[in-house]
């Protein structure tokens, strides 16, 4: 991630600046559209409350619901949990360590909510996938139908 895309994240997530979450949504849906990547539900994936306080939003919600808007995809916010307030994934290289520092981090509240449902998973940045790859298995867990994770940008 580059450029003006890493810009955008970035002042999305650590700047306050919500007003650009809508931009982000409608390439996030395009994208989605365009490659006709559907599913039954968005779920994004959950900050720690902690965090997320302390922030103010969540910037995967935000985008989560301009996809919703634009395909019509119901978001489904308390699907997923975050259990453990663990350390920010950024500046973590190595896939390793990213993985454990995830790992059993998310749980499904209430099962019912993606039983048998197509889900797909919003997250702002992939870098490893070790974030979605934890969240993906509670859902599976909670007997999701399919995982699809969609992030807005690839971390390199």
């Amino acid at each position: 991630m580059e450029g003006a895309a890493r810009e955008a994240i970035h002042r999305l997530k650590y700047g306050n600046l919500r007003v650009i979450a809508p931009a982000l949504g409608e390439l996030l849906a395009d994208f989605l559209s365009t490659r006709g990547i559907r599913g039954d539900v968005l779920v994004p994936v959950p900050l720690h409350p902690r965090r997320e306080r302390r922030r103010g939003y969540n910037q995967a919600a935000l985008m989560a619901r301009e996809v919703s808007e634009r395909l019509g995809i119901p978001v489904v916010s308390e699907a997923l949990a975050r259990s453990k307030n663990t350390p920010s994934q950024t500046g973590r290289a190595q896939a390793e360590e990213r993985r454990t520092n995830v790992q059993g981090s998310f749980y499904c509240p209430d099962p019912s909510l993606v039983k048998g449902l197509d889900i797909l998973l919003v997250d702002d940045v992939c870098t490893t996938g070790a974030t979605l790859e934890s969240c993906s298995v509670a859902l599976k867990e909670a007997e999701a139908a399919s995982v699809t994770g969609v992030a807005f940008a690839r971390e390199a």
